[in-house]
């Protein structure tokens, strides 16, 4: 039995390591095809939910090197929330299943080593996917760079129209 139990927080802490995040659930009074439906949005943005012990999680929490005060927030019917892609999206399917069916909570999350509040996991619902923060950064990026080339190229094409203009009289 203790083979198993060992085995199952090796586990754990393999996918705590593996994953850039976690946010930790409480699940209380979701029915079974509730939790599986949590389970298959999650699943389309890159995400998974693992319940567990909260003793399970508590030891491979603080193997996988995470902050002390997220011990605090493991108790009570809790799941792990861990993905390989983007926070950002993982939080916003857990706000709107949240908001569908006022049975889950956020309590806590984890992300590059640094405790998130209940707070701060809205405030990165709030924000746009990825692709789309990509595209503002790239697009505040060219602005300039595009204004700075129309501006190097003024002078050339402006001398271009006067001689355009002198050989059309002559």
């Amino acid at each position: 039995m203790k083979a198993i139990k060992e085995n199952i927080i090796s586990d754990l802490i393999e996918r705590l390591n593996a994953a850039p995040f976690m946010v930790v659930v409480d699940y209380t009074a979701l029915a079974v095809d509730q939790f599986e439906k949590l389970r298959g949005n999650l699943f389309a943005c890159g995400a998974g939910v693992h319940v567990t012990k909260n003793s399970y999680a508590r030891r491979a929490s603080t193997a996988a090197d995470y902050p002390e005060e997220i011990v605090g927030f493991l108790s009570g019917q809790t799941a792990l929330v861990t993905g390989d892609q983007d926070i950002c999206t993982t939080v916003k399917v857990l706000k709107d299943f949240r908001q569908e069916t006022e049975k889950l909570e956020m309590r806590a999350g984890v992300l590059d080593g640094k405790l998130l509040n209940t707070e701060e996991l809205n405030a990165l619902a709030a924000l746009p996917p990825m692709n789309v923060l990509r595209a503002q950064l790239l697009g505040t990026l060219q602005s300039p760079a595009s204004t700075f080339v129309r501006l190097l190229n003024e002078p050339a094409s402006g001398l271009a129209r006067v001689l355009q203009l002198k050989s059309e009289q002559g």
